[in-house]
């Protein structure tokens, strides 16, 4: 079973609050973590953007990827909301089969 990281911004901490809600109470994710005072600087539509944002880090499974994507996408105000996923190599027993058991198996 192949357990991932998911990086998701949002614009305010509200937003980021109803996201984390939404992905653990459908059990999309077994944790969220949210990160205050991230500055992104980025290229959109042509300009230089420098906007502060929140981060969310997902704790979830490879196969939820796809839901959990779609659900932040009907949630987000973004038209274009970063979603991107990085594999879990490695964790302590317990916690990963914490995360697989909220998840289900």
């Amino acid at each position: 079973m192949e357990n991932i990281v998911v990086f998701i911004t949002a614009p305010d901490e509200e937003m980021a609050a109803r996201i984390a809600k939404a992905l653990v109470g459908e059990t999309l994710a077994a944790c969220v973590n949210i990160v205050r005072g991230v500055r992104s600087i980025y290229s959109w539509q042509g300009n230089i953007e420098d906007e502060a944002e929140v981060l969310l880090i997902a704790k979830t499974k490879k196969s939820l990827f796809e839901k959990l994507s779609r659900r932040v996408k009907d949630l987000h105000s973004y038209q274009t909301p970063e979603i991107i996923a990085l594999p879990i190599t490695a964790g302590v027993p317990e916690y990963i089969d914490w995360l697989n058991d909220v998840t289900g198996r």
